[in-house]
């Protein structure tokens, strides 16, 4: 579709879609996934499974160098996330990692110790990456910027529905009440908080099914890379 490498930064709240749409639009693009959602994830698992406090910043910032955190892309077309060796691809996915996630990304040095590994998936490829704060922080020079939200009711729906299919299932209420907990931390927190760049396009998919949503990011998409070009 274009020659260069090119960049496109998918930002928005908790349960909103991002890295199901995002992989989705990555394997028709025949581009790179990257879900940095997870890489947190990541960091916040290690510091649960380690009885550590998520916003003692010495604490978790002590441990960085003892973490080993890569991604492999296998034949199921899944980003697996490795955990000093160990494929932590599910565990991630535990409700109560959701808050350990949003504390560790609040810390300066957690987010320094994760830029450039994200910035050089960037370098090396195009990419369509996701997060809270791609189009701000991490690729402010992205070629296509999304912001990709749904109400909270709306978003945590979708997560509870996601968590029986993985056989993790959790009451509503429990996931709503994460889910806005999330929202609130992300958006509120010192270093890098959830918001909309400047220049992204803002995308409610509240009422629109998943191949409805996957067409709306691939036009935004190309009508952004075709003025690129």
């Amino acid at each position: 579709m274009i020659d260069k490498k090119y960049s496109i930064a998918i930002d928005g709240p908790s349960g909103a879609g991002k890295s199901t749409l995002a992989k989705a639009v990555a394997a028709d693009l025949g581009i790179v996934y990257v879900d940095t959602g997870a890489i947190y994830r990541t960091i916040g698992y290690y510091v649960w499974k380690h009885g550590i406090d998520p916003k003692d910043a010495e604490a978790v910032t002590a441990v960085l160098p003892y973490i080993q955190v890569d991604m492999r892309y296998s034949d199921d077309g899944l980003q697996h996330m490795m955990l000093c060796g160990e494929d932590v691809t599910t565990q991630i996915r535990l409700p109560q990692i959701s808050m350990y996630a949003s504390a560790v990304s609040a810390i300066p040095t957690v987010r320094a110790f994760l830029l450039d590994m994200q910035r050089d998936m960037a370098r090396r490829h195009s990419v369509i990456m996701d997060g809270r704060d791609i189009g701000t922080v991490v690729l402010p020079h992205a070629d296509v910027k999304i912001f990709l939200t749904a109400s909270a009711e709306i978003r945590a729906a979708r997560r509870m529905k996601e968590l029986e299919q993985r056989g993790t299932p959790c009451p509503f209420e429990e996931v709503l009440r994460d889910i806005q907990q999330r929202d609130w931390a992300d958006s509120h927190r010192e270093t890098a908080p959830l918001r909309q760049a400047d220049d992204a396009v803002l995308v409610d998919n509240g009422t629109t099914n998943f191949d409805e949503s996957k067409q709306l990011l691939l036009r935004v998409i190309k009508e952004a890379l075709a003025v690129e070009k």
